[in-house]
């Protein structure tokens, strides 16, 4: 590229590099937003360039469309979701600047638009292909009609606008012939008229989500007529029966995922329809619907494709887990979670001939022992993620098998069950583990820890909540070991202080840090983190008493990723809390029970926090504070949740069900 001379005082020897050189580097500035922010300072081309450069952004604040458009010219993708406030206005300043350019928006959490705007924006951007409307509850059919203009629109997500009827999808059916990927649930005005239309008219569909409509067989023999359609989800549809199913036999040999959770008036009669899928069908869920018997299985036992079912709540008998063992496929993905009936010889006869497993998920089966996992890690040693929270019929030393057999594991939940330290040793030989999740383990303690420290060296996630038995020693481990560490939950493990933290202020990656009910943690800790965790965008420090002020005022300097705080019971005032104003992403606060705290502070506060979209607060506030801050607020798309609860005291560990607090 030819360099324009520029004035000997204002050159740098960084202009000296290529446009193409400097998009080479931008590509590996993809982690943290400040990183491209601090490039694009580096000089005045770096700064040109990286507006050029940049194609995705996702502003915090529709104030601010106007001066980051005006910059970044070339943005294809504009994610909008943090802007709550998004107003016709809004739309008419994108659809000016951005145009042709523009290729993808995303509005699902915006309002205060309207038809019009959306009219402007498909108008003077031609070259949408996707927008994402989810949640926009008072869009009505002018709005659908508005889409309909979008002409080369593929994907559009319409997911609980509830005011759309069958004339506005009719509209997108009519005008959008190019779409492929289409959800419209919970959109409760749109029904067999409406998807009919869409199927008649959108021969590209490759992905509908029809989820809680109420449809009937009418409109379901034509959907499966699309020669294209591989993914179709039709949860919570009460209206389609076994009768319904029979339009499966009349055609649809492309579709590869069908979700049929929650379909109560499907049974094994209607499900022998899917045989005239065996020839495509991979996933299946059928959750929380009829009773899986053996009657139930052999219906589905010539699907050959099938690799992955999902029968999550549903009444599972023995016969039904012993006709899925005898299918003639090989499962690689099985979830059995809530699952009533299930018992150490039907899920053996599952997993014995099902070896090639790969993901297993067996939450709160409450019946089986160590039997059946003696058998799921001596058959499916090729396991990548095992979830068996509260299996709490399996001993202690039935977990050790796990880290003697299944050393692919890269997920492994075992919240609420009676693994050891001997079992922890174990689980450490799994060297892929990223994440770990051993909340309520009561029986855990440093020596288990320390290990998985020392050996899982890929860990990203690790819960302990509740894991009473744990102190600074085993954090210490896993801040040391596990550098690449995101997220650790350490809620109500009493013996954790200051020196934890300061520990896992060494992983930079860190960005969820879950702390409530830690009485040692100070404000000392909380500003070790801020500093050396400048990614954290989630903090709940509810109940950590010796947290204040000088613990808000690191986190407002350096935590400017931070999007969702928990001060309940904690030792911050107005003080603490107006420092968080600086945070321009701090977008949902939790505030209960701050002794500290003034209605004035909390005012100055809330209009100083110019991003926050949810505040939840004590309901001894709501009469304190001027009706012209709910109001302005509520211009800005804030909204306010109120809890009326007293202080609880704490209940022993092994009482966690009954913590009510913990709601908050």
């Amino acid at each position: 590229m030819k360099k324009q001379l520029v004035p000997e005082s204002s050159f740098s020897r960084f202009d000296l590099l290529s446009e193409e050189i400097v998009f080479i580097i931008l590509d590996f500035l993809n982690e943290n937003p400040l990183d491209k922010k601090s490039f694009s300072r580096v000089s005045r081309s770096f700064y040109a360039i990286e507006s050029r450069h940049r194609k995705f952004l996702k502003p915090l604040r529709s104030e601010h469309l106007t001066k980051i458009l005006n910059r970044y010219r070339y943005v294809s993708t504009l994610d909008l979701s943090m802007c709550p406030r998004i107003t016709d206005a809004s739309l008419g300043v994108i659809s000016g600047r951005c145009k042709e350019m523009l290729r993808s928006i995303n509005l699902s959490r915006s309002k205060f638009f309207s038809h019009v705007g959306l009219s402007n924006l498909v108008m003077n951007c031609g070259n949408l292909v996707e927008i994402d409307l989810s949640n926009a509850t008072e869009l009505k059919d002018s709005a659908a009609a508005a889409i309909a203009g979008a002409k080369n629109l593929e994907r559009l997500c319409l997911a609980r606008c509830k005011s759309i009827t069958d004339i506005g999808i009719g509209c997108i059916a009519v005008g959008c012939r190019k779409l492929r990927f289409l959800s419209l649930k919970w959109c409760l005005g749109v029904g067999d008229l409406g998807v009919g239309l869409i199927a008649v008219k959108c021969k590209e569909i490759r992905s509908l989500d029809l989820s809680y409509l109420p449809i009937t067989s009418k409109c379901l023999s034509q959907i499966l007529q699309l020669q294209h359609l591989e993914d179709l989800v039709l949860e919570g549809c009460f209206g389609i029966d076994d009768d319904s199913l029979a339009a499966l036999k009349l055609g649809c040999k492309s579709l590869e995922t069908l979700d049929m959770s929650s379909c109560q008036n499907v049974s094994h009669v209607g499900l022998s329809s899917l045989n005239s899928l065996a020839g495509c069908l991979q996933q299946l869920n059928l959750s929380y619907g009829s009773r899986v018997d053996r009657a139930l299985a052999d219906s589905l036992r010539n699907l050959s494709m099938l690799h992955s079912v999902k029968l999550d709540g549903c009444q599972v008998t023995c016969s039904g887990l012993k006709a899925i063992g005898n299918w003639c496929v090989s499962l690689k993905e099985l979830s059995l979670s809530k699952c009533m009936g299930v018992t150490d010889e039907g899920l053996s006869s599952v997993v014995t001939k099902h070896k090639d497993m790969k993901k297993l998920d067996i939450t709160c089966c409450r019946k089986i022992t160590h039997l059946s996992l003696a058998n799921i890690t001596n058959s499916c040693t090729s396991l990548v993620s095992l979830k068996m929270e509260s299996c709490t019929s399996v001993s202690a030393e039935a977990f050790v098998l796990i880290g003697q057999r299944c050393q692919f594991l890269e997920e492994l939940d075992v919240t609420d069950n009676e693994i050891d330290d001997d079992g922890l040793i174990s689980i450490s030989m799994c060297a892929q583990l990223s994440s770990l999740k051993l909340g309520i383990c009561l029986n855990i303690t440093d020596e288990g820890l320390i290990h998985i420290g020392k050996c899982c060296l890929k860990l990203k996630e690790i819960d302990l909540y509740r894991s009473a038995g744990i102190t600074d020693s085993s954090i210490l481990a896993i801040a040391c070991g596990c550098p690449g560490l995101e997220m650790i939950n350490i809620a109500y493990c009493e013996f954790i202080s200051d020196r934890s933290l300061k520990s896992l202020s060494k992983c930079s990656k860190l960005n969820t840090l879950e702390s409530r009910g830690c009485p040692l943690i100070t404000s000392s800790g909380l500003a070790a983190i801020a500093v050396g965790c400048k990614q954290l965008f989630k903090l709940d420090i509810k109940k950590c008493r010796n947290v204040d002020d000088a613990g808000m005022i690191p986190l407002a300097h350096f935590s400017q990723n931070l999007k969702q705080i928990n001060l309940s019971y904690s030792s911050v005032t107005d003080v603490g809390l107006l420092s968080l104003a600086s945070i321009s992403c701090l977008q949902s606060i939790t505030i209960l029970h701050l002794e500290g705290l003034t209605p004035s502070g909390l005012v100055a506060a809330l209009l100083a926090c110019g991003g926050l979209i949810k505040v939840k607060l004590h309901a001894s506030f709501k009469s304190l504070l001027p009706p012209l801050l709910f109001e302005h607020l509520d211009a800005r798309g804030c909204t306010f949740q109120w809890r009326a609860k007293t202080f609880q005291a704490e209940l022993d560990p092994k009482c966690w069900k009954l913590q009510l607090a913990d709601a908050e």
